[in-house]
């Protein structure tokens, strides 16, 4: 039978001896050993009820048997839920409600606290970590199973978004969503069986899930598996490692740390970087110390990856490269939809095997995010030069319109963040009786950081209307776990400084 993703990345690797994954105790895990542990894990899904289409909720922690439930389920034939471990209960509620999962896997400690919630929605509930019933259970369990058939369009995952804008969404992935995309990254990015990437990311994100281990298992890759971001680990590994896949935080950590250097560096071959923008002066400094440049790339969680900087060629700091083969990319006027001409702002659209299915039980919303000719409108505002090099401006969310214009936010941010003692900046829109909106900048900054210094950067670059009309100083930005800035929680909590 065929399983178009299990079959691609799972079952190619069932006689491979080659080390998948090293791990934090200095133990190793063969692919071979790993591919059977997940049909040990199909084996305990399928006894609990699942049948093809179903739903796995997954709220655990970054543990082998986690990336093998993700495998198992696939191989099921389900579909994968995986959830932020810093969800409350509360989140969780509407999560398990919503996506009404056949199991739910939760983290060992939280089982008394989800017993209800599984029971109400009919679930059965598995737990993973010490003394965990999952792999307690799987432990007894053949290390074979009789693949389920699913087609190229059939779910394979299910990705809540954020949410910051009301409620959270769930993206459906198909089997194809997934695999194309890895198949593109591989070429793209050049990832073979002698790579061994450092993988310190979240695996309840696209980025840490489907980017780096879709991809590393399509090319039969080995990972330094870490529990978590450490940068002392960090530094011991990458002298053993050629591949790193990262958030700027990790990157600007790094770059903090004196025995950071060209030498620590000398095996690698690529550092990527995503979910969040990565500054100019982080890329000058990256390759000062190291190098090396970092290749800075965009995606989604509807669409996976959409663009990247080449990995021959220039990567050009503040731009997030080309359309990856096979993915149409345009920047278009958000109302008619018609393309704009190069250099002009407008959203961008993306059309491809990457882009999702739509919204789970949303038709409504499906349909004002997905043109009747295929295109996403991402909510992206950017720019495509005449090479198709694309630059993201901002979110058409974060656009501020103040006195009938139009302000983008990254424009005054580029101001802010070159001046002195400036670490990080953030621009937002608040409320405002006569202008509808006023501009607030949230700066982040050093001892030397002076609001009158900043004030006639902006005044020497910037036409008056798009000037702060105030300063907020704080220790440090809001974001969420990918290290994205929460404008939203800005919006919050500054929302009377405008009265």
């Amino acid at each position: 039978m065929t399983n178009v993703l299990y079959d691609a990345i799972f079952a190619r690797n069932a006689r491979n001896d080659a080390v998948f994954f090293d791990l934090d105790d200095g133990s190793t895990v063969t692919y071979t050993s790993f591919v059977a542990r997940a049909a040990q894990i199909a084996h305990v899904l399928t006894e609990a009820g699942l049948t093809p289409g179903d739903r796995v909720v997954v709220q655990a922690p970054k543990l082998v048997d986690t990336v093998a439930l993700y495998a198992g389920t696939v191989q099921a034939g389900g579909v994968y839920v995986p959830l932020n471990t810093g969800y409350t209960q509360a989140e969780l509620t509407y999560f398990v409600g919503d996506a009404a999962p056949k199991v739910i896997v939760c983290d060992a400690k939280d089982v008394e606290t989800l017993a209800g919630l599984a029971e109400a929605n009919n679930g059965t509930l598995f737990s993973l970590g010490e003394l965990g019933t999952l792999s307690a259970t799987a432990d007894k369990k053949p290390c074979t199973f009789e693949t389920r058939a699913r087609s190229k369009d059939d779910l394979a995952a299910l990705l809540y978004t954020s949410g910051t804008t009301g409620r959270s969404k769930g993206a459906m992935m198909s089997h194809e969503n997934l695999l194309s995309n890895a198949q593109s990254l591989i070429n793209l990015w050049q990832i073979n069986d002698q790579d061994r990437l450092l993988h310190a990311l979240p695996i309840f994100h696209t980025h840490g899930l489907f980017v780096a281990l879709n991809t590393s298992l399509l090319a039969s890759a080995r990972v330094r598996l870490m529990s978590a971001f450490d940068r002392d680990k960090l530094l011991e590994e990458l002298p053993q490692s050629t591949l790193m896949m990262g958030v700027p935080t990790f990157y600007t950590r790094l770059l903090d740390e004196p025995r950071f250097t060209k030498d620590i560096t000398s095996n690698m071959r690529l550092f990527i970087s995503g979910s969040a923008p990565l500054l100019a002066e982080t890329h000058e400094a990256f390759e000062g110390r190291t190098g090396h440049r970092i290749l800075e790339r965009y995606g989604m969680t509807e669409t996976n990856m959409i663009t990247s900087n080449p990995y021959d060629g220039a990567r050009i700091a503040g731009t997030v490269g080309y359309a990856l083969p096979g993915v149409e990319v345009k920047v278009t006027d958000p109302a008619t939809g018609e393309e704009l001409p190069k250099g002009e702002i407008g959203m961008i659209e993306v059309r491809g095997a990457n882009v999702f299915q739509g919204y789970w039980k949303m038709p409504e919303k499906t349909a004002e995010e997905i043109r009747d000719n295929g295109f996403f409108l991402t909510g992206d505002l950017a720019t495509s030069d005449e090479d198709g090099r694309i630059t993201i401006v901002g979110r058409a969310k974060d656009l501020i319109i103040s006195g009938g214009y139009n302000i983008y936010p990254k424009e005054i941010e580029d101001v802010l963040n070159d001046c002195p003692g400036i670490v990080e900046s953030a621009v937002f829109g608040v409320a405002h009786a006569d202008f509808g909106e006023t501009v607030v900048a949230a700066i982040v900054g050093d001892e030397t950081c002076e609001i009158d210094t900043l004030k006639a950067r902006v005044d020497e670059a910037l036409a008056r209307f798009k000037h702060p009309r105030h300063y907020v100083q704080l220790d440090a930005l809001p974001r969420n776990t990918m290290g994205k800035v929460q404008k939203n929680i800005l919006r919050q909590d500054h929302v009377d400084i405008a009265s």
